[in-house]
């Protein structure tokens, strides 16, 4: 019976020690935008924009506990740019061609916040790639007042591939 306890609080210790030095949340949650993506969305043309729904909670809330942290939309934009390239092949493409993509530059605008348990969805589309980079546009909006909160320009680095070689195959 001890042999039990010690092997269920090692269990625990461990779980424990994982969630505190790993954000396992964040991985699981990358996870399911890319099952959901997957298998549960449909496949979308490379110039289409695709669009993510998420709540702001808790753990998403500024000291001031009155709306979302601007870091926090950062982090959502992973999820929102795991689905769009899940769901266009494009992370597919690269990695095949050998190649990588890391996010280069980013420039937010904040409108207005997010307030706590609201419900926003994030529409991300392409709009412009040269030879090293894809550049996205991504737009926080809340869909009870269709009110864009705020609007996010992001360079997409191509490493070890050609940007332009890769968007001529989807074109």
């Amino acid at each position: 019976m001890m042999l039990v306890c010690y092997i269920v609080g090692g269990i625990l210790v461990c779980l424990v020690a994982i969630h505190l030095f790993l954000e396992i949340h964040y991985f699981m949650r990358m996870c399911l935008a890319v099952i959901i993506a997957k298998f549960f969305k449909t496949k979308i043309k490379i110039l289409d924009d695709t669009y993510v729904y998420g709540v702001c909670i808790t753990t998403d809330l500024d000291t001031l506990i009155y709306h979302m942290n601007n870091a926090r939309y950062l982090r959502e934009l992973d999820f929102a740019r795991v689905d769009f390239y899940e769901r266009t092949g494009l992370y597919k493409t690269i990695r095949q061609k050998g190649g990588a993509v890391v996010q280069g530059a980013c420039t937010i605008r904040y409108r207005r916040f997010i307030r706590p348990f609201s419900v926003f969805k994030i529409t991300s589309k392409i709009i412009y790639w040269d030879s090293k980079a894809l550049y996205m546009e991504h737009r926080f909006i809340t869909p009870k007042d269709d009110f864009v909160r705020a609007i996010v320009i992001c360079q997409q680095r191509v490493i070890s591939c050609n940007a332009e070689e890769i968007m001529k195959e989807f074109l």
